[in-house]
């Protein structure tokens, strides 16, 4: 049997971040929207201190990652954690490890008094939502994903026109 160890991030683990990052984004054809950078990440994790890693050890030999932060739920009146990454190398699959970095976040979860633990998934990773379905994970299929990057948050809060004619809709 093999042997998996997780284990915090150190500072040294920031190359080999970064190499985690690339290979998730290639796998998800989004390679090309990598912009992080080994100083970046090291001011973002260990400096500010804004998100955690954890790391996943196949025999010694680095196998996956999983980085999170904590998000908050005004309904719950609590913080959470947010799974930004979840990843295990193709050679390293289908042993546990997936499951056993789940089951780290989820300890830090409920060891931190945390009400919820939240990811995304893209919906073409089919092993991926049928993974997340057999622990237990329901999809929040009435929920959608908004994001802005780059020169829209820039016009935004310069308190420019973020590209849509009219206001928002909902309740702010």
């Amino acid at each position: 049997m093999k042997n998996i160890d997780i284990r915090p991030a150190v500072v040294k683990d920031v190359p080999l971040i970064l190499d985690f990052i690339r290979e998730l984004a290639a796998y998800e054809k989004l390679l090309d929207q990598v912009v992080a950078t080994e100083p970046l990440l090291h001011e973002w994790l260990f400096e500010r201190k804004k998100a955690e890693a954890i790391i996943a050890e196949l025999d010694g030999e680095p196998a996956g990652y999983a980085l999170f932060f904590h998000n908050f739920s005004t309904f719950l009146g609590r913080a959470g954690i947010y799974l930004e990454d979840l990843y295990v190398r193709p050679a390293a699959r289908r042993r546990g490890i997936g499951r056993r970095l789940l089951e780290n976040a989820a300890s830090v979860a409920r060891e931190r008094g945390c009400g919820r633990l939240e990811w995304s998934c893209l919906d073409w990773n089919k092993p991926g939502i049928a993974f997340y379905l057999s622990l237990g994970a329901q999809p929040m299929d009435d929920w959608t994903v908004y994001r802005m990057t780059g020169e829209a948050i820039d016009r935004l809060a310069a308190g420019g026109k973020s590209g849509s004619s009219g206001g928002a809709s909902g309740t702010i």
